[in-house]
């Protein structure tokens, strides 16, 4: 076995405390024994979902010799909230412990700098691995092995039940419902997302009719009771009549006959989509990436597809899907749609005269809209890291991280801005945002109902009518910016170097060419004076310009690496991506390298 750097692991500090553990406190020298992995997530970031899910084979295989803790590390302050936490862990079935850290105490100690980020410590406290972003589960699963093996033979491994303690489950008839839809009859159809069904209520939003879905997650067709989804979000009505599904965590859209009750997938393959896999041809053979809404508009089905910052589109007539807007680089760029940049696309809602898409892109707090041309503009919002809850003109308004968006009659639209706990609307005639209304829990969405707004309050797990003022609240309000520290950089040259270690056993896949991407740009532009653009090599030179002080450096990294056996003709391979933003403060003592672990450790 080859050696490895040996670093002690910092201690676990949260000032929020511990979820999942029946409410016993642990250090690490409580875990002495176990390989410990720590998910450095939070719950507004698709790649962290992601990440769950990907988690969940390892976790299980290895019940016995591994502790997976989340370490929740906020970006926006609603995720600073302890109840917000504790509503997440329940909404994504996270069946791990988690320490949550509002303050970022473990993050700087870990000296993280992306979500998600994953931390191997063996069985006597040091640290082995680290990886940044998604992609790298099957790399850890071979190094829990070589750990098993390792210190089960020098007798410091300890098998037996780990800390996990399952919370008590709460009877409600919707939990943590995601998007809604208005019946023709006056019901609702609602995406019951983290009991993986749809649920049709009558009118006053409370009396169930039927369930769609055995509650169980899975991709399976068919009737009410052996239909399966997996965290089911947008819904949408084709033309046909069927209502079209954004199955969110199964990578896939599937169509409910109401009539008949069945489900049918019409895109997707289940499996997600990365970096290099087609984006376009026949439906069912196209991977797709955390699918989180849908909407008709310009005679085609488009979907929101939060887990690559695009809008991609499914043609019903020729069974297709393609690529709409976006490059999957992640942030706030308008102009043409192949050049624009989004930033986890949540919520689609097409324009009451037909010709204008709005989008909800929540990790900039933004709302975007697409024209018929295909071009990209934003309404409101400023970027990755600037969000609050403030009204008046687009320019300066805030909103956090919001979810859904809905289309009014009048031509202006009305925002479920989630981490507020508000319904804002946008006016495009006069540019103001203005409060519509307050406390309404983790809106994600809302319905037009006889001239009132039917929101989806998601973690009070109910729908909440509201009648529309005449006269909008005004909101003064705050502005804030993400809790994570500043990067100082010393002027002028800056060694970018992003740290990437194949996996024992592999080597990177230079069988079709590079098997290395780089993408460097900044905010502002004005930031680099070089550096910016693709590459295939993981290191940059950049020089930072004259009196630009501060800034955001955005980084997207891409590796390839598969099984090194000279005897396989068809080894396995494995693709390692993952997408910074790190802010950086431009000072006389600051460093003059930048490195950014995306697998192993950073030795220099």
């Amino acid at each position: 076995m080859a050696t490895r750097a040996r670093v002690r692991a910092p201690e676990l500090i949260g000032k929020g405390g511990w979820l999942n553990t029946g409410d016993k406190q642990y250090t690490l020298a409580d875990l002495r024994g176990r390989i410990v992995i720590l998910d450095f997530w939070t719950f507004c970031c698709v790649n962290c979902l992601h990440v769950l899910d990907e988690l969940r084979e390892l976790e299980e295989k290895h019940r016995d010799t591994v502790v997976i803790i989340g370490v929740h590390s906020p970006k926006f302050v609603h995720e600073a909230e302890h109840q917000a936490v504790v509503d997440a862990v329940e909404r994504y079935e996270v069946h791990h412990p988690v320490l949550d850290d509002p303050e970022l105490a473990t993050w700087k100690q870990y000296a993280v700098r992306a979500w998600p980020t994953l931390v191997v410590i063996d069985p006597e406290g040091y640290v082995v691995a680290q990886h940044a972003g998604e992609g790298h589960a099957h790399a850890i699963g071979k190094l829990v092995e070589e750990l098993e093996a390792e210190h089960g033979a020098k007798g410091t491994l300890r098998r037996g039940d780990g800390p996990y303690v399952a919370p008590e489950p709460v009877a409600t008839y919707l939990r943590f419902p995601g998007k809604a839809l208005v019946l023709p009859d006056g019901g609702f159809l609602v995406s019951d997302t983290t009991r993986h069904r749809l649920v049709e209520l009558d009118g006053d939003g409370e009396t169930v009719r039927r369930y769609f879905g055995t509650g169980e997650r899975g991709l399976v067709d068919g009737g009410p009771d052996e239909a399966r989804f997996s965290e089911p979000q947008g819904l949408a009505v084709l033309p046909d009549g069927r209502v079209a599904v954004a199955d969110t965590v199964n990578h896939a859209i599937r169509a409910l006959d109401l009539g008949t009750g069945l489900t049918a997938t019409l895109a997707g393959t289940g499996r997600q989509w990365w970096q290099g896999a087609p984006n376009h041809g026949p439906a069912k053979d196209i991977d797709l990436s955390s699918p989180w809404d849908i909407a008709w508009f310009d005679d085609r089905l488009w979907i929101a597809m939060a887990g690559v910052h695009q809008l991609w589109s499914y043609d019903p007539g020729t069974r297709s899907v393609r690529v709409e807007a976006g490059t999957t680089n992640e942030g706030l760029v308008d102009g043409p749609a192949g050049e624009a940049w989004f930033a986890q696309p949540s919520g689609l809602a097409t324009s009451v005269d037909g010709e204008r898409l709005w989008v909800a892109d929540p990790e900039t707090s933004a709302l975007r809209y697409v024209e018929r041309d295909g071009s990209v503009h934003t309404a409101v919002g400023t970027g990755l890291f600037d969000f609050g809850h403030r009204d008046g003109a687009a320019g300066q308004a805030l909103f956090q991280h919001p979810l859904g968006v809905t289309a009014l009659p009048d031509g202006s639209v009305a925002v479920s801005d989630t981490y507020n706990h508000a319904l804002r609307r946008y006016d495009p005639e006069s540019g103001e945002v203005t409060t519509l209304a307050t406390d309404v829990r983790e809106p994600s969405d809302a319905v037009l109902v006889d001239g009132d707004l039917v929101v989806v309050e998601s973690a009070r797990h109910r729908l909440t009518r509201l009648r529309l003022p005449e006269e909008a609240v005004r909101v003064a309000g705050e502005a804030h910016r993400t809790q994570r520290s500043a990067t100082e950089v010393a002027p002028g040259a800056l060694r970018l170097d992003v740290v990437f270690q194949a996996p024992a056993g592999q080597k990177l896949d230079t069988r079709y060419g590079p098997s290395t991407r780089l993408l460097v740009s900044s905010t502002p532009p004005e930031l680099l004076a070089e550096g910016t653009g693709p590459g295939t090599d993981l290191f940059r030179d950049l020089v930072l310009a004259d009196g630009v002080t501060e800034g955001v450096l955005h980084v997207s990294a891409m590796a390839a690496s598969c099984d090194d056996d000279p005897e396989n003709e068809y080894p396995a391979c494995h693709v390692h991506q993952q997408d910074w933003g790190v802010p950086l403060r431009v000072t006389p003592e600051g460093v003059s390298r930048l490195p950014l672990v995306l697998a192993g450790m950073d030795d220099a």
